[in-house]
């Protein structure tokens, strides 16, 4: 039988920030977050409420690869995407879950799989667009 764990403030204070942050916060993020209000708050204590809720089913944790671990309050299976240049993490909205891919691949490679988290990066419209416009600025800077 599960452990059930108390419903502790900190535990409450760990949620609290995650689904105010709503942008898949690191655990750096949500410490920043939830001691701004409460500055006796340990870093420790938040690390170990972010694990506790992740191992409970009350949290979803996103690894990042190359970044921090980011914590999500949505808790059905879904794709995000990263920035590669401002960091900007948000959720692939429109796409469903590809139920089938876990399958496919412990087929492959004689896995037992657990489940397959994506995240896709490329670059968010408004660093497209900054990047486009320093592109047209060189190609300008080029021809004088």
């Amino acid at each position: 039988m599960a452990k059930i764990k108390r419903n502790t403030i900190q535990r409450q204070l760990v949620i609290a920030a995650v689904r105010f942050l709503a942008d898949h916060p690191t655990a750096e993020e949500v410490y920043d977050r939830i001691v701004m209000e409460y500055p006796d708050i340990s870093k420790g204590t938040v690390y170990r409420n972010l694990n506790s809720l992740v191992e409970c089913g009350l949290l979803g944790r996103v690894s990042v690869p190359s970044g921090a671990d980011r914590y999500d309050h949505i808790l059905s299976r879904h794709y995000h995407i990263k920035c590669s240049r401002c960091g900007k993490f948000m959720n692939v909205e429109n796409i469903d879950y590809i139920q089938g891919l876990d399958e496919k691949v412990a087929a492959a490679t004689h896995y037992k799989m657990n489940h397959h988290d994506i995240v896709f990066s490329g670059l968010c419209p408004d660093c497209a667009k900054a990047a486009e416009e320093e592109e047209a600025q060189l190609l300008g800077d080029d021809a004088n």
